[in-house]
């Protein structure tokens, strides 16, 4: 995802003259091509997470575009005030990215995990939050977000994410079609969608066809999708690599509570506590019952239910 975002970001400069990358002295060799290319456009503020995002809400205040990136947990939780005070608060068209999303940083301790992004940045009226599975889901995602009118944040990973396999255009704010099927609905947020594609290839020899959808827009969710499943499906299964509160499984719970009472929901994703120690990050999510065989088995047991 990070040579994605690099290739996107120097696809987006050559298109508009306004667009200005700030990085929190992360990105060596990443981003070397866009700071030969677009000089100025290339501001390294050092490890100062929120002067980095006043610097980009000083900037977007001039005219700018500016696209702000760092490791996810210091993104989001060093430089919250200052994003939700100079940068949500006036609305500024500020693109915020937090590379390492997740667990990707496992093995570096709980300093440098960031299971609750979405959750922090879906608090602040206005913002829209991203979670693009792959490479692709984030080449076309950017230049959507860099065309609205106000913030948002985009998680990434780090390299070789697997494709999340689909053939569906990727809208900003409208769930990616993985699979068409019945009784059972997998809806997956950021790198989860990988790890659905290969419960899926699992499933196939059991005879279960499960719909699945890959929910890179965590905010605004596509109600209008998960309206037209209600009426198809008796469970949703949420996967994603966040603690319960604020992310994607607390989104589709609200609107069932909304919208959709009697639909059961059930929920694959990290625990509500910290994780010691240095895991693996897959033996993290063997852990965690975040791999693929415990969501095949999670769709077993509901498509018999």
């Amino acid at each position: 995802m990070r040579r994605a975002i690099a290739n996107a970001l120097i696809r987006a400069a050559g298109e508009d003259p306004r667009l200005i990358f700030l990085t929190g002295d992360l990105g060596f060799q990443v981003f070397d091509e866009f700071r030969e290319k677009y000089g100025p456009r290339y501001v390294n503020v050092g490890v100062a997470e929120a002067q980095l995002v006043c610097a980009a809400a000083g900037l977007a205040l001039e005219g700018w575009r500016p696209v702000t990136y760092s490791i996810a947990s210091f993104m989001t939780g060093r430089a919250f005030e200052q994003i939700r005070v100079s940068v949500a608060y006036p609305r500024l068209p500020v693109v915020i990215v937090g590379a390492g999303g997740g667990y990707t940083y496992s093995n570096s301790g709980v300093t440098h995990h960031a299971a609750e992004d979405f959750g922090l940045m879906s608090l602040l009226p206005g913002m829209t939050v991203l979670a693009p599975g792959d490479g692709f889901e984030v080449s076309q995602l950017l230049p959507q977000a860099l065309k609205l009118g106000g913030p948002s944040y985009m998680r990434i990973g780090r390299y070789g994410e697997p494709e999340v396999r689909s053939t569906a255009p990727v809208v900003l704010g409208k769930a990616r079609l993985l699979a068409e099927g019945e009784r059972v609905a997998l809806l997956s947020a950021a790198d989860m969608g990988s790890v659905v594609v290969d419960a899926l290839d699992r499933l196939k020899g059991d005879g279960i066809r499960p719909w699945a959808y890959q929910m890179h827009t965590v905010k605004p969710l596509d109600t209008e999708t998960l309206d037209a499943l209600a009426g198809k499906v008796d469970v949703i299964i949420t996967v994603e690599e966040h603690v319960p509160v604020g992310g994607l499984s607390a989104a589709v719970a609200q609107w069932r509570e909304e919208r959709a009472p009697k639909l059961r929901l059930v929920r694959i994703g990290a625990p509500d506590q910290l994780v010691l120690g240095s895991p693996g990050r897959e033996e993290l999510r063997r852990s965690l019952k975040l791999d693929a065989g415990e969501i095949a088995a999670a769709c077993r047991r509901h498509w018999r239910s």
